[in-house]
């Protein structure tokens, strides 16, 4: 496989590398994806524990065409004005 980094990225394997932590790129980038596989599984762990808290919350509503409509105005506005938005729920 053969991959194009930018000098950016570039400068900061070889930091790495240069520091004397890391034997070459590839120990690197190996590090880097495992860091990104412990992430994810959290990210994932964390939001089962939201959708368990929300199933156990109580009754729920529909989630109707509207209902979506006035989240996504909700979320919209809440944008607007530069209000934070949750990790657990950004892309």
């Amino acid at each position: 496989m053969s991959v194009t980094l930018t000098p950016r990225t570039e400068a900061e394997i070889r930091r790495w590398i240069d520091t004397g932590r890391y034997a070459d790129a590839d120990a690197v980038i190996h590090k880097a994806l495992e860091a990104l596989e412990v992430q994810e599984q959290e990210r994932f762990l964390k939001l089962r524990e939201l959708v368990l808290a929300g199933h156990n919350s109580g009754p729920g509503e529909e989630l109707t065409d509207e209902l979506w409509e006035e989240i996504a105005r909700e979320a919209d506005e809440a944008d607007c004005l530069g209000l934070p938005i949750r990790r657990d729920v950004q892309p």
